[in-house]
């Protein structure tokens, strides 16, 4: 932020305004001061703003609560991370302010709450203190009754005053929140947001402004990952789900089982995993494309009836929202650890779709890709998402929802004749009749787990057998054909290549920016589509004499992660290297490059 700001003169002992381009707020306390909700109220005014902006969150795995983190990132242009380091830190405790003053700028704000908070000497050279009472002044302005609850809007007031925003459209925010509650409720939250605003941070303060952002293209929306990935569920048409909770899942369930009986739908919580995943392909089999989900542990206990829906060819969704593992791991933090079960969970040869979107608005056009792969080549499909992408808030151009909606309602137009299982077709893609379509010929077909014949009738024969096999890996190889080749992001040759999936994209992005204006040769590309793999990347790695893998995984017995080690299997390339890390953290772009750096610099021994 000090970086870009335009400092306008100081008059009479006024508070000097900055322009700036951009900030870094970083808010720490404790899960249980509702530091979520004040990011979350920042972030939504950005996006009715016409501002960029990104949010990454920790929050404790345990139920008592315990410390957590809402970085948010606003900018008047693009923004492709939520930030290195922060150019304002708000610490509500002693931990709060210790643990996180490494996280900012040197030159950067300490906005504290000095009712908590004693500053280090050692650290006041290097940052600027500003101490607030917020917890008194709370119980002042909303009365003794509430105690510290509040301090969290109180605390949105000095940031409104300190970056001079709309306060009309953070009372708007507000007011919504609390929607339903009490109107007590709603005025004390007021009144502790105009006491923050109004409260006086001392004339040696600067405050800023935001340069005028860029112009949009149509209405933004602002929401998180998982918002956008049921309500892209929603526009694909799917009108049935079942599922159990999980972190990061539940939210995706929950929205489902609130928004789908107003399509017409439903959504179930079920006892288990396994119950889940069956009552989907229950709903697949009766004629739409179904929707389950869970992380890494839940996604381990659908694996044997994610292989009947290969055997069968049933069109199914399943997200899985990544966390930390193996087993309950880190429930709240990041990691992208489950592509390999994403991939070859199961037992057999089953084969199955995997994609992951790069973005909150890719999780909603996403959504709907994952629904129409699994329509139109009978087969499930696996969304991988992450934490980091589930919770954090992005805005991004209201979809034009009269182009995307769609209605995928059985056809149920009788026919004369069907082999859902037809070897004939060259391509394997054939398609399941929804049960009460009229079968002319009265041959009706079923579905089942064991291997069968074209209509569906359990067969040992091990002609049939292999011919079912190659039937069903054969329509994933047409797929894979018909798939985009990713993009790159900067010259198609150079010395580094970043090779990235899932919520990796913005940082390799903001990491090329980064060192090409550093004067490095490097680019970046984003696979979204991991199984099967799109054509044209043996030409794109052929362009560059380093290729690096960044993921969020353990870089395994051999030095590599594990979208790594499936490009190194497929393209027998041994430049193909990982940059891994499983700290729970999202990547910054400085550790990138950093590693990157260091790789080339080592000159890594080819295995």
């Amino acid at each position: 932020m000090s970086e870009a700001t335009i400092a306008a003169p100081t008059a009479g002992g006024v508070p000097k305004v900055s322009k700036i381009s951009e900030t870094i707020i970083r808010i720490a306390g404790n899960s249980q001061d509702g530091i979520q909700a004040i990011g979350g109220f920042l972030a939504r005014l950005a996006g009715r703003s016409e501002q960029e902006v990104m949010t990454f969150m920790t929050i404790p795995s345990t139920i008592s609560g315990g410390p957590s983190i809402f970085q948010v990132r606003i900018g008047s242009g693009e923004v492709l991370s939520s930030g290195d380091d922060a150019d304002v830190l708000l610490a509500f405790y002693q931990h709060s302010y210790e643990d996180h003053i490494s996280s900012l700028k040197k030159g950067g704000i300490v906005l504290y709450d000095s009712d908590h908070v004693d500053p280090k000497p050692e650290w006041e050279k290097d940052y600027h203190h500003v101490g607030v009472p917020i917890s008194g002044l709370t119980v002042e302005a909303i009365g003794g009754t509430a105690k510290d609850k509040g301090k969290n809007i109180f605390t949105l007031g000095l940031v409104a005053k300190m970056f001079d925003l709309n306060v009309a459209k953070l009372t708007q925010l507000v007011s919504e929140r609390f929607t339903g509650k009490d109107t007590s409720v709603l005025n004390n939250a007021l009144a502790a947001f105009h006491a923050g605003y109004s409260h006086s941070l001392g004339n040696v303060l600067e405050t800023f402004q935001f340069v005028e952002s860029q112009k949009k293209d149509g209405q933004q929306v602002v929401m998180n990952g998982n918002e956008a990935l049921a309500y892209g569920l929603i526009a694909a048409g799917v009108r049935f789900g079942a599922g159990y909770p999980i972190t990061p899942w539940s939210d995706v369930m929950e929205i489902l089982r609130r928004e789908l009986p107003k399509y017409g739908g439903m959504f179930i919580q079920c006892e288990d995993e396994i119950a889940s995943i069956s009552m989907a392909l229950g709903g697949s089999y009766a004629g739409r494309v179904s929707v389950t989900g869970s992380s890494g542990p839940g996604i381990s206990l659908k694996t044997e009836a994610l292989g009947w829906a290969v055997m069968a060819e049933m069109p199914l969704v399943i997200c899985d929202i990544q966390r930390g593992g193996p087993s309950t791991g880190m429930p709240t933090n990041v990691e992208q650890s489950d592509l390999n079960i994403a991939v070859f969970g199961g037992h057999g040869d089953s084969p199955r779709v995997v994609i992951a979107p790069a973005n909150v608005e890719d999780c909603f056009y996403t959504a709907i890709e994952a629904v129409n792969i699994a329509r139109e080549y009978s087969v499930p499909v696996i969304i991988l998402s992450d934490q980091a992408i589930a919770t954090r808030i992005e805005a991004f151009t209201e979809p034009n929802l009269e182009k995307v909606c769609q209605d995928i309602s059985p056809d149920l137009t009788p026919v004369l004749d069907h082999k859902p299982y037809d070897l004939s077709v060259a391509s394997g893609v054939t398609h399941h009749r929804a049960p009460g379509t009229k079968i002319q010929s009265g041959k009706y077909p079923i579905a089942t787990g064991l291997e069968h014949d074209e209509l569906g009738h359990p067969t040992g024969s091990p002609k049939l057998h292999m011919q079912m096999v190659s039937k069903r890996r054969k329509k994933l190889q047409v797929l894979a054909a018909k798939l985009p080749t990713p993009a790159l992001y900067g010259p198609s040759e150079g010395n580094v290549l970043l090779v990235g999936w899932g919520s990796t994209q913005g940082p390799l992005k903001e990491a090329v920016d980064r060192a090409r204006t550093a004067g490095d040769s490097v680019s970046s590309i984003h696979i979204k589509h991991l199984n099967p793999l799109p054509p044209g990347l043996e030409d794109i790695f052929a362009g560059f004499n380093h290729v690096f893998v960044v993921e969020m995984n353990d870089e395994g017995i051999y030095g590599y992660g594990q979208l790594a080690g499936l490009l190194r299997a497929r393209y027998c390339d041994p430049k193909i290297r990982g940059i891994t890390k499983t700290d729970g953290l999202t990547f910054k772009v400085k550790e990138i490059l950093e590693r990157a750096k260091s790789n080339v610099a080592a000159g890594l021994r080819k295995l």
